[in-house]
């Protein structure tokens, strides 16, 4: 076994192998890039590199980098996690050059399952049936409608080296297939470099289970069960579990049969998964593509086989045989993860940016975290949006659906908004139970999220907080310090309008005032009357003879003040609205020219201007795009009008907030 090991990677994947390594005794060594200065990954290693700048093209995706690094540190070996340099030949490369140890597969290995059209090949060719589809080397645009039609619609389009659920687009009809095919083409050159397709059979109920394989560089290689990841969003995963449910032992032993038979064809020597499609109306099992790399569900397997996948992969690069065999190997329990992401699922999952102000991880019987933040992260429009994954294992998936949601409604993550609620409503979800496809998450929801619960009396509560921090000495309004006085009597309790605006940018205005021993807060029609008191943002009320506690937070965003609550009802976020602010800004705006600004939603990179000054747009025309996060987000005119102003160009770096576009609104009688 090696001394050093540098970890080529960031976030929760990074922290993660990090705790193997220091578990074996390893010092590790972590990579960062100007944005990760300050992150959890850093600060867990035992020693830390600069690689770059924030970009990931010019920093975790950089080898050379990466290798200088390890050098530098006197690392032996490097495990590149997953994502970034995890299948990529050009990292292993470059650390034979060095006489480095890339932690993983063979190149060989790499570069045959790297092609979704030579994979399955291999497959065909190896007994394992794949989806009916067209897998050839001629790319003509005709010949590729050709066998679309002998597919037979509807079909899938999908990039040969693509994956993440980019490069591929569902066509349902003849007349779709030619625009598709260009939009999956130029996804693919982009995003890997290779704009060369295949086509598939789309399948109606699909399934995605996937079996997880480790082998040795001594010719051994043996299966650890399967996972369902079926529970998915835009062919991403979001919930991940093992084993599978509502799957026969016929079927089960023809998944391992396949996955070992794929994974001998290519001498596999090291952690690896062979991903299938299940058609649940038919019951039929196709090949989809293997994944030469540690897989962001590992732990589920962890949790029910008892093997630590990172530690074999160290100990099968170091170059040990595997110390078990197949029948060695058992599976107890159930293990489900859910995947906790920085984005707004209220608001179509729109990512989240900023500070992370508030933060505490469930703990308990049965619950892990794996994390890459903690509290004063920051969360950068450079990177994937998942924070952290939860995993909850119990002795039945009914117990460790359970354990899961409970753990989530107990995860403190303040300063961005996330999908904890999402995922614990879908735990909860009645249809959970039943057998999952890939459409569970848009028939479980389909008109889309709301967080559950009551909206107005969480807003009511943190209005109530706003009141209460307003008492502070540092920055109590003279008025209130004044108390409730006149010249010829009693007066009426003090009382604090709160101008709250929720994610569907709704405003609401609370009335804040004491009554004797009680708060009141008045919402239009509702009234809710209850015992409070605040302290260092620990927010206790008493309500409907209730005692709950809740976090109170409160956060600066481009000029404008967040409002977060975290409690028994989830979490909530609203934006605080200067009264006095927003009166004069109705005033000056005047009817139709407010509104007339396009603002960054969020920090990005300006990657596409397709209006100029002088030009006229109707409101919903598309004017700029923008990149954060790993996706491109349309922005679109808010009025119609004449552009007045336009405030950036493609390759400008944007601030949350910024005034992008001025357009000048038509004239209304």
């Amino acid at each position: 076994m090696f001394d050093t090991l540098l970890i080529a990677n960031r976030g929760e994947i990074a922290c993660r192998i990090a705790r193997t390594a220091r578990r074996l005794g390893l010092r590790s060594v972590a990579v960062y890039s100007d944005a990760d200065r300050g992150a959890r990954h850093v600060a867990e290693c035992d020693a830390a590199l600069r690689i770059g700048p924030p970009e990931a093209a010019r920093s975790y995706l950089d080898a050379a980098a990466i290798v200088a690094a390890a050098k530098a540190s006197g690392a032996e070996a490097v495990h590149p996690g997953y994502g970034f340099l995890s299948e990529s030949p050009a990292l292993i490369e470059a650390c034979e050059a060095a006489g480095i140890v890339f932690v993983g597969p063979s190149r060989e290995a790499i570069r045959r399952m790297g092609s979704k059209i030579e994979s399955k090949r291999i497959a065909v060719d190896h007994g394992v049936p794949v989806v009916p589809g067209y897998h050839g080397d001629d790319q003509a645009p005709a010949v590729l409608a050709e066998a679309a039609a002998r597919v037979g619609y509807p079909v899938l389009i999908k990039a040969s080296a693509g994956g993440g659920g980019k490069g591929m687009r569902v066509v349902r009809a003849p007349a779709e297939f030619a625009a598709a095919l260009d939009t999956v083409r130029r996804e693919a050159k982009a995003s890997f470099g290779d704009d060369r397709v295949l086509l598939e059979r789309y399948l109606a109920e699909p399934r995605h289970l996937e079996v997880q394989l480790l082998g040795d560089k001594h010719g051994h290689l043996v299966h650890l069960f399967e996972r369902e990841c079926s529970i998915q969003r835009n062919h991403q995963k979001v919930i991940e579990e093992a084993p599978a449910a509502h799957l026969g032992d016929a079927q089960r032993d023809a998944l391992y049969r396949h996955a070992l038979a794929v994974g001998r064809a290519i001498g596999y020597d090291s952690t690896g998964t062979i991903e299938f499609i299940h058609d649940a109306a038919s019951g039929d099992t196709f090949f989809l593509e293997m994944n030469t790399r540690l897989q962001v569900e590992h732990p589920v397997t962890e949790a029910t086989v008892g093997i630590d996948l990172v530690e074999w992969q160290l100990r099968v690069a170091a170059g040990e045989p595997l110390a078990f065999a197949q029948e060695q190997i058992a599976r107890r329990g159930w293990a489900i993860e859910a995947r906790v992401c920085a984005e707004d699922p209220a608001a179509g999952f729109a990512p989240e940016v900023g500070a992370i102000d508030g933060y505490a991880e469930p703990a308990g019987e049965g619950v892990r975290v794996d994390s890459g933040v903690r509290a004063g992260s920051e969360v950068t429009p450079y990177y994937d949006s998942m924070l952290a994954k939860v995993i909850a294992c119990a002795d039945t998936r009914p117990q460790a659906a359970r354990r899961l949601a409970g753990a989530l409604d107990r995860y403190e993550l303040l300063g961005v908004r996330s999908n904890i609620a999402f995922l614990a409503d879908l735990l909860r979800a009645p249809a959970f139970e039943d057998t999952l496809t890939t459409h569970y998450i848009e028939r479980s929801f389909p008109g889309g999220w709301q967080a559950r619960g009551d909206a107005l009396q969480a807003l009511a509560l943190g209005a109530l907080g706003c009141a209460l921090a307003a008492q502070a000495p540092a920055e109590a309004s003279p008025w209130l310090a004044l108390g409730a006085w006149r010249v010829l009597g009693p007066a009426a309790p003090v009382a604090m309008r709160v101008l709250l605006e929720d994610a569907s940018r709704c405003l609401h205005a609370a009335l804040v005032r004491r009554d004797g021993a009680l708060w009141r807060v008045e919402i239009g029609e509702r009234h809710f009357a209850c015992a409070a008191r605040l302290d260092d943002g620990r927010l206790e009320v008493e309500l409907d003879g209730a005692r709950e506690v809740h976090r109170f937070v409160r956060t600066r965003e481009a000029g404008a003040e967040r409002v977060w609550l975290h409690g028994p009802r989830g979490t909530h976020a609203w934006m605080r609205i200067d009264r006095t602010a927003h009166a004069l800004a109705g005033t000056a705006a005047g009817g139709a020219a407010a509104g007339n600004t396009l603002r960054a939603p969020m920090p990005g990179l300006v990657t596409a201007v397709s209006a100029s000054v002088g030009v006229r747009v109707q409101a919903g025309d598309a004017l700029l795009m923008l990149e954060a996060m790993k996706m491109l987000h349309t922005l679109a005119a808010p009025v119609a009008g004449t552009v007045a102003d336009m405030r950036c160009r493609v390759g400008d770096s944007v601030r949350g907030g910024d005034v992008l576009v001025t357009i000048e609104p038509e004239a209304t009688n």
